[in-house]
C-alpha cells in the first residue's frame, strides 16, 4: 500500500470535490446566497429607530392649539397619522388588533383650559408590547411637547411658555406599561421553536423514506398523495402542541407572561400554524432529493422568518419591500396573534385578519407540495 503523501492524489480528490459542488446546485446557492440575504437583511431591512409608526387621532377639541400638537408630532418623524377614532373604544379596538401603535387623544375643551392656565393633558396611548418600537417615538413626544406651541403661546399668552409648559403630556404604554423584555421574546418564541421543529421534522420525512428505500413500499400501496402527506402530519401535530403546552407553563411559571386571552383561541391559531409549517416541510421533502437539500431548504425559509416577522427587531421599522416579504411569512402573522392574545386578550374577532394569512400559505404550499409528490408517485 502507498502510504506516502501523493499531491497527484490530493489535487484529484480537491476536483472531484468541486466537480460534486458544481452538480449541488442548491449548496453552491447557500454558498452564494447566504451571505447576500444575510447582508441585505442586515445591512436595510433591520431597523432599532422605527419611525412613521402608524397612529390614530381622537381630537375632541379641534382647535389651533390640538392641530399644532399634531403638526408638530407629525414633523417628528415618528407618527403617521392613518386614522381619526370617532370615539374611545374605537381606538382600544384599534390598538388590540394592531391596527396603530399610537393613540393620541386631546380632550374637549382642552384649548379653554390652556389660555386658563390650567395644564391640561394630552393622552398617548401606546402598543408596547414590542417596548423597543415605541421607546425612541415616546421619548419624541415629551421633546416635541416642550416647544411645540411656542409660536402660538405670544403676547398675553407668552408665560404659558415658562417651565413646566402649558400642557401636559401623558404616556400610557399598554399592554405591557413595565417594558418587560420577556413578555415580547418568550410568545414569540413559541413560534420561532415551532417553526423550526415543524419544518425540520417534516422535511426529512420523505427525503429519509427514499433514502433507506421505503419509499418503493409506499409508493406500491393504494395511497394517494393526499393520504400519504396527511397521514405523516399527524403525529407532528401532536408534538407541536406538547411543545405549545410546555413552552406556556414554562413561560407563566418562570418568567410571568401573563395569559389574559381565551387558551382555546391560542391553540386554534396554534393548530393552524402548526398545520402550515407541515405542509412546508413536506413541500420540501417532495422536493429535495436528500435529507441535506431538505435541511438546507429548511434553512433558507428559517433566516428570513427570524430576521424579518418582528421576532428581532420592529417589524415597523423596515422597509417597504422588507415588511411585503415578511407579510407572506406565517410567522409574522402568528406572533401577532400569540401576543395578542397573551398580553391583549384579544379574542376570534381581532385575530382574524391574522388567521386568513396563515391558510392561505397553508393552502398554496399544499398545492405545491402535492403536486410535486403525485410527479414521485408517478
Amino acid at each position: 500500500m502507498n502510504r506516502y503523501f501523493s499531491w497527484s492524489r490530493w489535487f484529484g480528490i480537491v476536483g472531484k470535490e468541486f466537480i460534486q459542488l458544481k452538480r449541488d446546485r442548491l449548496t453552491f446557492g447557500m454558498i452564494v446566497g447566504i451571505p447576500v440575504i444575510q447582508l441585505v437583511l442586515f445591512g436595510f431591512a433591520i431597523n432599532s429607530d422605527p419611525k412613521h409608526l402608524p397612529t390614530a387621532v381622537l381630537d375632541a377639541d379641534r382647535s389651533e392649539f390640538s392641530r399644532s400638537i399634531l403638526a408638530g408630532l407629525k414633523n417628528s418623524d415618528y407618527f403617521e397619522f392613518v386614522r381619526e377614532a370617532v370615539d374611545e373604544a374605537e381606538a382600544d379596538r384599534l390598538l388590540a388588533m394592531g391596527a396603530t401603535q399610537f393613540v393620541i387623544t386631546i380632550p374637549e375643551g382642552f384649548s379653554r383650559s390652556l389660555v386658563r392656565g390650567e395644564r391640561p393633558a394630552v393622552l398617548v396611548e401606546a402598543d408596547a408590547t414590542d417596548p423597543a418600537a415605541t421607546g425612541n417615538a415616546i421619548a419624541a413626544v415629551n421633546q416635541v411637547a416642550q416647544n411645540v406651541l411656542a409660536r402660538d403661546l405670544t403676547g398675553p399668552l407668552s408665560p404659558l411658555n415658562a417651565t413646566p409648559g402649558a400642557f401636559e403630556v401623558r404616556i400610557h404604554p399598554r399592554y405591557n406599561p413595565e417594558a418587560i423584555t420577556q413578555y415580547h421574546i418568550v410568545p414569540g418564541l413559541m413560534g420561532v421553536i415551532l417553526t423550526m421543529t415543524m419544518v425540520l421534522m417534516t422535511g426529512l420525512a420523505i427525503t429519509r423514506e427514499t433514502e433507506r428505500g421505503t419509499m418503493e413500499n409506499l409508493l406500491a400501496t393504494p395511497a394517494t398523495a393526499l393520504e400519504v402527506m396527511t397521514g405523516k402530519i399527524v403525529p407532528y401535530v401532536l408534538i407541536g402542541l406538547i411543545q405549545v403546552t410546555l413552552i406556556l407553563l414554562l413561560a407563566r411559571l418562570i418568567f410571568g407572561v401573563p395569559i389574559l386571552g381565551s387558551l382555546a383561541t391560542l391553540y386554534l391559531a396554534v393548530l393552524l400554524f402548526i398545520a402550515a409549517n407541515l405542509t412546508l416541510g413536506l413541500t420540501f421533502s417532495s422536493l429535495a432529493r436528500n435529507q441535506l437539500q431538505a435541511m438546507q431548504m429548511t434553512f433558507f425559509f428559517f433566516l428570513p422568518s427570524i430576521l424579518l416577522s418582528g421576532f428581532m427587531f420592529p417589524f415597523r421599522g423596515m422597509p417597504g419591500w422588507a415588511q411585503a416579504i415578511g407579510e407572506m411569512l406565517p410567522l409574522t402573522h402568528f406572533l401577532r396573534i400569540v401576543r395578542g392574545v397573551l398580553l391583549k386578550g384579544n379574542g376570534f374577532a381581532e385575530i382574524g385578519s391574522e388567521v386568513w394569512p396563515i391558510v392561505l400559505f397553508m393552502a398554496v404550499v399544499s398545492a405545491i407540495g402535492l403536486r410535486s409528490f403525485r410527479s414521485t408517485l408517478d
